[in-house]
Order: structure tokens, then sequence, then C-alpha cells
């Protein structure tokens, strides 16, 4: 049996497939970022899924591509989890820009993968090989245009008193924003971006509102400047798009490409598992010829 797995901060995506590629089951927990999660934690999440505690044994090839797994720390600590939980299998993990790769990109094409989720990331794709120029530092720093960072372009917009009187009350029915129920999922709780990517709905949900389309379109030029035009050839070749922000946002994203910056969106894919198992399933045909 081989588990494909994509994981953000939020949720994670597992499938086993056989052999020779039949689909066993899929399944879901939540996120497995080894950069926010203690190795306790993840352990945790995984062995309470019924599924996968009851099928660990019989995991012959684990291939995982997490958030937070571009540097090697956190790629040894996820790796060393799996090993205790899965004991027969071969484990490889890497970061999430690679799932977003194989479910976007055409081999053999040129073209810059981005993704707009939980948090934000960029590579370029050479039609083979991945360079990935900027290592991402993680919410605190980076992950512009992501859901963790608009939700804390929300809070601040509360708390300065930018925020609108028509959207503020509609801010209060929906969030607790007492300063310390913020604080304490911030500085003390597990998974503090994904925290602060739930306010995102609101943003997406009141899009329209042109406070709420300046918030959105600001973090959007400031992840295109920082990441997609770090490429000089930015502006030959497609721009694709994964996660559940480039999704709901797709429209904003387009219309920035193209008017503003000249660039050319390819695809927008909500969730990379289907074509992650896709390109595995090609893995396993070709190796069996």
């Amino acid at each position: 049996m081989i588990l494909v797995v994509d994981s953000g901060s939020t949720k994670t995506d597992w499938f086993a497939i056989s052999d020779t590629g039949e689909v066993l089951f899929s399944t879901q927990t939540l996120g497995l970022n080894p950069q926010v999660l203690s190795s306790e934690i993840l352990t945790e999440r995984i062995i309470n899924n019924y599924d996968l505690n009851q099928n660990r044994e019989s995991v012959s090839h684990l291939y995982f591509y997490g958030a937070g797994c571009g540097i090697s720390s956190p790629q040894d600590r996820i790796r060393k989890v799996f090993e205790k939980i899965f004991t027969q299998a071969e484990i490889s993990v890497k970061e999430d820009t690679y799932a977003a790769v194989y479910a976007t990109a055409k081999p053999g094409t040129p073209s810059i993968v981005c993704i707009l989720g939980t948090g934000s990331n960029c590579t370029y794709f050479d039609g083979k090989e991945i360079d990935q120029r900027v290592i991402s530092l993680g919410y605190v720093l980076m992950d512009e245009a992501s859901g963790n960072f608009y939700g804390k372009q929300l809070i601040r917009s509360y708390y300065f008193n930018e925020m609108p009187l028509d959207l503020r009350k509609s801010f209060e029915e929906e969030y607790q924003l007492d300063a310390d129920t913020i604080k304490e999922n911030i500085y003390r709780k597990e998974n503090p971006n994904t925290y602060l990517a739930t306010f995102a709905k609101f943003m997406i949900e009141h899009r329209s509102h042109p406070v709420m389309k300046n918030i959105i379109r600001g973090g959007l030029r400031r992840f295109i400047a920082h990441q997609i035009l770090q490429f000089e050839d930015a502006k030959q070749i497609p721009i694709h798009f994964v996660g559940s922000i480039s999704h709901f946002l797709q429209d904003d994203i387009k219309e920035i490409l193209t008017t503003e910056y000249q660039l050319n969106i390819g695809n927008v894919v909500k969730r990379p598992i289907d074509g992650l198992v896709n390109y595995h399933k090609k893995q396993l045909e070709n190796s069996s010829q």
C-alpha cells in the first residue's frame, strides 16, 4: 500500500493506493505543519484517524508533501514521527510546492506555481526541476496574500478603527474579538496561523466591499512583487495557483495579473490531492513497464 499525502496547516488529505494504482481509501486529518506543531501533536493527529491506524503496518511507501517542510529541521521532525507509526514504509518528505507543481504544471513546460491557502509560497518549474528562490520563513515574516496574512490585516483594521461601522458590526457578530481571546490563540495555543486564517472567510464573504477589496488587492500585489516577479521570464510563462484563497479570489488574481502586471494566469486548483494521486499512479505505471 502506498500513501500519498498533501498537508497544509489547516487540513491534510490522505489517499491510499495499491501497487497497481487502485484507490483503496481516502481520509482527512487536521493539518500537519511541523514548523508550528510538536511531535506529540503530529503523532496524535495521525493515530487518532481510524483508517490510518488500522492500516499503518501495511504501508510500503509514504509520500508526504507538506506546508512547513521547506527546510531540513521540520522535515526531519515529521519524518521521525512517520517512521514510528508507519514502521514498514519508506518515507519521502517534500514541501508542499512539489504537490502544487505536480497537480498543475505540464511536464516539459516552464511555469510558475503559487500556493495561496492558510500560508503562501511560490516556485519556478523549468519543465523538469523546481527552483525555490525564496525560502519561506512562515506566517510571522512571510505568507503574503495567504489566509493568515489576510486574517492579520482584518484584525489590525478592526483594532486600529479603520474598519467601517457596517463591517465592524458584522465582524463582531461572527468572531470573538476581545483582546484576551485573540492573544490567547496567537501566542499560547497551537496553530496560530490556522487561527488567523479563519478570519479570511469574512473577507471573502464581503470581498465586494471597497475596504475588503483594498485589503485583498494589497496582499496580492505584495505577493506578486516579492514572489512572482523574482523570476526573469515571469511574463512569458503561465502562472498556476493552488489553494483555497486562490480558488475564492481567482477573479481578483486574474484581473491584477493580467491588467496591472501583464502576466499570464494558468490553472487554478483548490486542492492538489487529485492531481498528486494521478502523478503517483503514472509513476507506478512507468515503473511496472
